[in-house]
């Protein structure tokens, strides 16, 4: 393990404890079985933590459940006892697959009610546990996060409502405005970028890529994503071009002001291959309007790297787009659901989290500076080395 150094001089703030909501499951296997690993290695150092009540165990993972009745209400469960023991909670608030039953009608469970789950699970931990952390990757309504008229704050509001319940740590990755944090400025806010495994899946799917600045680019598709792609750019030492949206403010369509049209800023994108970084796919059409542009312009290749793929519109679209060469691979973490059906586009490339969230994990248990997860920058460094 990387971090094994700073962990050496620590010891752990409670016994480990992960609980994976429902969907979660999967995701939640994996973590473990790094965290069991990573416990392993310290142990190989410091055989005097095998003494340690629950540092070295076979499994971290404790069961919960929400079992629903007729009407479609809910109770949460533990079926272990969490006293004393550091909590660490897995919620992904975008897995539609999971359904429910209501008044004899199957309900697709919304981020709403994956949220009140949770609530659900903390409230059964009965203020027993040392500490409750919650692993939010896509942050419950981080797209209403700012108030431009008379509308609500939701995200903010979710915030102080799970602080308010002892939440003492909150994890998310890529927040779609980490300022959000402001609203807490008591409880502990983490966010990270995925932007190493983007770059390893990315190497790993397409051995040809060249990563130097006449052959590679990397492409903002809005101002949002900026901070991203300048970053990206930057590590990899190569150019950066960025499109802005022009939007019709007097109309509102599904909540949004719809995009008129892409406007493209930054130097000439022909004969290189491109990178388009951002931090979710939701419906896609902005996503494809700019792959789209920007193979018109002569691009030779444009690959998709994204945070979190929704694709809430199907995907029906972007085999069009792929069948007409606008793009090769689409990169999104394993963070929120992703259907059998998107696994199997050839499109299609994950970029495998369980690995950092454990590494992330085992730090906030450890009480340590989480600097040492967050800072990718040498790890990215040494895999573009190992490709020179």
């Amino acid at each position: 393990m990387a971090n094994l150094v700073p962990l050496e001089n620590s010891i752990p703030v409670a016994p480990l404890k992960l609980a994976a909501l429902k969907g979660c499951e999967e995701m939640a296997r994996t973590i473990d079985q790094y965290l069991v690993q990573f416990r392993k290695d310290l142990v190989l150092h410091h055989n005097d933590r095998r003494n340690l009540s629950g540092y070295f165990e076979d499994s971290f993972l404790i069961g919960c459940d929400c079992p629903r009745f007729g009407t479609g209400e809910a109770k949460g469960k533990l079926t272990e006892s969490v006293r004393g023991v550091d909590l660490f909670l897995l919620v992904d608030v975008c897995n539609w697959s999971i359904t429910y039953q209501a008044f004899g009608h199957t309900n697709h469970m919304s981020p709403d009610d994956h949220f009140q789950d949770l609530k659900r699970i903390i409230a059964a931990a009965n203020g027993k546990a040392h500490r409750i952390n919650v692993i939010m990757p896509f942050m419950y309504e981080s797209r209403q996060h700012k108030r431009t008229s008379r509308e609500s704050l939701d995200c903010a509001l979710a915030l102080r409502e799970l602080t308010g319940m002892g939440v003492k740590n909150i994890i998310t990755f890529d927040a779609h405005d980490p300022r959000v944090m402001n609203s807490i400025p008591l409880s502990g806010f983490d966010n990270f970028m995925p932007t190493y495994q983007f770059l390893k899946a990315l190497i790993k799917s397409v051995p040809d890529l060249h990563l130097d600045n006449d052959h590679l680019m990397v492409i903002s598709p809005d101002e949002g994503a900026m901070p991203r792609a300048v970053y990206f750019a930057n590590i990899l030492g190569v150019d950066m071009g960025m499109f802005y949206k022009r939007r019709d403010y007097s109309t509102v369509v599904n909540g949004k002001n719809p995009i008129v049209a892409h406007e493209f800023l930054g130097d000439s994108v022909k004969g290189k291959d491109v990178i388009i970084i951002d931090d979710m796919i939701s419906s896609g059409e902005s996503m494809l309007d700019v792959a789209r542009q920007v193979k018109d312009r002569g691009a030779a290749r444009v690959f998709v790297c994204t945070t979190f793929g929704l694709f809430t519109d199907g995907l029906e679209k972007f085999d069009d787009f792929y069948a007409k060469g606008y793009f090769e691979k689409i990169i999104t973490t394993d963070l929120t659901y992703r259907s059998p059906n998107l696994l199997g586009r050839p499109w299609y490339e994950p970029a495998s989290m369980g690995k950092y969230i454990a590494s992330i994990i085992d730090i906030l248990n450890h009480d340590v500076s989480v600097e040492k997860v967050r800072d990718t920058t040498t790890k990215i460094t040494n895999l573009l080395n190992k490709c020179k």
